[in-house]
């Protein structure tokens, strides 16, 4: 048996229907009583991560166990090792991960000391393990939902500055992998997508796919700012900003490990937009 956390997100859900389609016992967790949209035959369970004694009787049974912790669960909690320990003590035998690029490149940053706890936890479990360190991720273009279906525009900082952005898919399928198969116990996979792109060339992909013109408007790094604070705390909106306007070399390095993993290359932005197309109409 597999327990998925965070079952419901862009790559709980992808994994959640492969791990379905491969004939895997999955128990799906979210914090929702009925998640919708779940393959036949997942049976779903309703847990929250942020409180640890709601997942324990969910893990009961458990080969493998999907960690995956959402956004506001980044922020000091109860310690990682504890849930490590229910795990254990539930019959897990291997746990995946999903960490964060920035947890490994970036080690001084406070918005991912939640991530690099849980990944030291993680290593020193004892557990056949992997983590996945993914790069920023494709699916942050929802973002621009509404000014490109609206203003067919997209407001971005930092027009040219590129990184290699990963689709959620390609994180779905290496989990897979990691999940199912040996050979990748002790790894720490870095998934980026398979070229460096910023959003003036990410509005241009845009414009392809959609068939019109989608037109860039670069923000400042104040305008930005103002308007990721209505939904994201000060520190990291700082943060994602540093990283989005002065990226380290190594940020903006393609990976080879979603190849190394999938033997297929990542899959690029343009696809992340042609499979999510009816979205931005």
């Amino acid at each position: 048996m597999i327990v998925v956390t965070g079952a419901t997100g862009n790559i709980g859900r992808p994994l959640v229907a492969a791990l379905a389609e491969a004939g895997e016992d999955v128990v799906a967790v979210s914090r929702n009583a009925q998640p919708d949209g779940l393959p036949a035959g997942v049976r779903s369970a309703q847990a929250d991560l942020g409180d640890f004694a709601s997942i324990k009787p969910v893990l009961q049974g458990a080969d493998a166990f999907f960690i995956l912790l959402a956004g506001e669960l980044n922020g000091p909690g109860e310690a990682a090792v504890n849930l490590i320990d229910i795990a254990k003590e539930a019959g897990v035998k291997r746990v995946v991960l999903v960490s964060s690029q920035l947890a490994g490149t970036r080690t001084d940053t406070a918005s991912h000391n939640r991530l690099r706890e849980f990944e030291a936890a993680v290593r020193e479990s004892g557990l056949e393990y992997t983590i996945l360190q993914p790069a920023g991720f494709a699916s942050n273009a929802y973002a621009w939902v509404e000014s490109v279906r609206g203003r067919r525009t997209v407001f971005a900082p930092f027009g040219d500055v590129a990184l290699p952005v990963i689709d959620p898919a390609d994180i779905a399928d290496v989990a897979v992998a990691a999940l199912r198969e040996d050979g990748h116990s002790g790894q720490t996979y870095v998934l980026t997508g398979p070229e460096a792109v910023g959003p003036r060339r990410q509005a241009a992909m845009f414009s392809e796919v959609l068939g019109e013109e989608v037109t860039y408007v670069e923000l400042t790094r104040e305008q930005a700012t103002e308007a990721m604070s209505q939904f994201m705390p000060e520190a990291v909106v700082k943060g994602t900003l540093d990283v989005l306007g002065s990226p380290l070399p190594v940020e903006q390095k393609v990976s080879p490990d979603v190849e190394k993993v999938l033997g297929r290359p990542a899959r690029p932005f343009s696809e992340w937009v042609a499979r999510n197309l009816p979205v931005f109409k």
